[in-house]
C-alpha cells in the first residue's frame, strides 16, 4: 500500500531524494498525512519529517537542521523527501507512514500504515 524508494549509497555531502508512493485503492491521498521516519542501527525509529493533508509540514530540526525538504504530489499520489548535505549520522532505514490526518505528527502510534523501508547509507 505504501512503497518507499530512492535509497542507496551516497557520499558525505551528497543528496538523495526518497519517494513514498501510495498504491492501494481505498486510500484517498488528499486526506492522508505522510510521515518519514528513520531507524539507525541500534537506535529507536525517529521522525524525520512529515506533511499533513493540509500541506503543513514538520521537521526534526535536531537531526535535519534545514537540510531536508518534504513535498507532496497529489497527481502522483506520492510524497518526496529531498535530503541534502548528508552525513554519516543520516544512515539508516527510512520508512514512510500514512494516516488520515489534517496535521501530521512524529508520534509513530498515530500512523496505521507503513511502507517497507528503504536503506540510506552515507559513507565515503
Amino acid at each position: 500500500q505504501l512503497q518507499a524508494s530512492g535509497g542507496g549509497l551516497v557520499q558525505p555531502g551528497g543528496s538523495v531524494r526518497l519517494a513514498c508512493a501510495v498504491f492501494a485503492s481505498g486510500f484517498t491521498f488528499d486526506y492522508l498525512a505522510i510521515g518519514w521516519f528513520r531507524q539507525a542501527p541500534g537506535k529507536e525509529r525517529e521522525g524525520v519529517s512529515c506533511i499533513g493533508s493540509s500541506g503543513g509540514s514538520l521537521y526534526n530540526e535536531d537531526s535535519v537542521k534545514g537540510r531536508f525538504t518534504i513535498s507532496r504530489d497529489v497527481a502522483m499520489k506520492s510524497v518526496y523527501l529531498q535530503m541534502n548535505n548528508l552525513n554519516p549520522e543520516d544512515t539508516g532505514v527510512y520508512y514512510c507512514a500514512a494516516q488520515k490526518l489534517t496535521n501530521c505528527s512524529f508520534r509513530r502510534e498515530w500512523y496505521a500504515f507503513w511502507g517497507q523501508g528503504t536503506q540510506v547509507t552515507v559513507s565515503s
